[in-house]
């Protein structure tokens, strides 16, 4: 059974890595996407469960693909 709090967090933690490895900070992924900066913050903490259109557009907001950012490239 998948732990989705740990889930929660390695996906956060995914997004926050690359954000940072392409240089953006959390509020250009807020300006990119509509979505607010505290958000993102909560989402990269693994405080809110992300869902599939929001990761889609974080996705886009850094140029990947939502499997890569969810699945960290495997």
């Amino acid at each position: 059974m998948i732990d989705k709090e740990k889930e929660r967090k390695r996906i956060g933690q995914r997004i926050a890595d690359i954000r940072k490895e392409k240089g953006l900070t959390q509020l250009d992924i807020a300006n990119k996407t509509g979505i607010q900066r505290c958000h993102v913050a909560r989402i990269e903490a693994g405080l809110y469960s992300v869902g599939l259109d929001t990761l889609a557009m974080i996705g886009d907001a850094m140029d990947m693909n939502i499997d890569y950012v969810e699945r960290g490239g495997e």
